[in-house]
């Protein structure tokens, strides 16, 4: 086993996501029912059946966490040992399923977390009008001098470097505002406003990571038995005290995606598997290092792929 694993944050989700998997195998099914017994109500139905719920944050996060459990469950049917793999990361909330995977905590302790800090950060949305515009084509000098500029107006923040050309910034809706209007002055050929509840990773989510701060105090966290390379530092993190500070940090700083992958390219790591609903990291690391393989499971018959 020679492939890194990473997972998928929110953004990934698709309303069924996960049923084709729970059809197909009952490692899966076994995933969900444990997911909705944990949480006294019925994800599946949620994840499957909901329309437009599934895009909720407080829905979306335990529902992507759920489905790329379910799908690594099945993979260490057929042979995959996570606790072999060269590194782990995951993407925003993706980093939980990450150290989920390396043994640092359970799935009921896990699903838990995310399931609050999807409350938590709808929450914080609600409370402070918010959001989120991706700059194509822009470098992070570029979006950083953006983000200056609309902090005129209210917090405005880059929240993820995930790619080059990937750059997203997040922010209280009047300083997006002046920053769309500023964009192509400061050679930003386009701006694209997501649909996201809020402004993730800003500190419009403050309230968000400090709820979240407190429940870390209180579940057990171990070693991680592989390398988890964390979305705050872009580097591995090993000690549990560290793990609960960054992941409270990770609520309020920008993501490094591409540093965190720059590490592992850097590290002769050139294999990597992304198991979780659709193939959005498979589609980065293209633009990060497109020589590298990122083999995608994100649906049933990617088992035999």
């Amino acid at each position: 086993m020679n492939e890194a694993i990473l997972y998928p944050g929110q953004g990934a989700q698709f309303e069924g996501m996960g049923k084709d998997w729970c059809e197909a195998h009952e490692a899966a099914r076994r995933t969900f029912e444990e997911a909705d017994a944990v949480l006294g109500f019925e994800l599946s139905s949620k994840c499957w059946t909901s329309g437009d719920e599934v895009h909720r944050t407080d829905v979306a996060q335990p529902g992507i966490f759920t489905t790329s459990v379910a799908i690594t469950r099945v993979l260490t049917e057929h042979g995959l040992d996570p606790w072999v793999a060269p590194m782990t990361a995951g993407l925003s909330l993706g980093e939980y399923t990450a150290l989920w995977s390396a043994g640092v905590v359970g799935f009921s302790d896990g699903l838990r977390l995310v399931r609050l800090r999807g409350e938590a950060m709808q929450a914080a949305s609600e409370a402070c009008p918010s959001g989120m515009v991706s700059l194509m084509g822009a470098t992070e000098e570029q979006a950083r001098n953006l983000a200056a500029l609309g902090s005129e107006f209210g917090i405005c923040q880059v929240a993820n470097l995930n790619a080059p050309g990937q750059v997203i910034v997040s922010g209280e809706f009047g300083a997006l505002d002046a920053l769309e209007a500023a964009a192509k002055d400061q050679g930003v050929r386009r701006t694209r406003r997501l649909t996201v509840a809020g402004g993730f990773h800003s500190e419009c989510m403050r309230p968000a990571a400090d709820r979240l701060a407190g429940a870390l105090k209180e579940v057990e966290l171990r070693a991680p038995r592989v390398p988890v390379v964390s979305n705050v530092t872009g580097e591995p993190v090993s000690h549990p005290d560290e793990i609960r500070e960054l992941l409270a940090r990770q609520v309020c700083s920008p993501v490094l995606w591409e540093a965190s992958m720059r590490w592992a390219i850097g590290r002769d790591l050139r294999k990597f598997l992304e198991p979780g609903p659709g193939k959005i990291l498979a589609g980065l690391m293209g633009r990060i290092e497109p020589e590298v393989e990122v083999r995608s499971a994100a649906v049933p018959a990617d088992i035999e792929a």
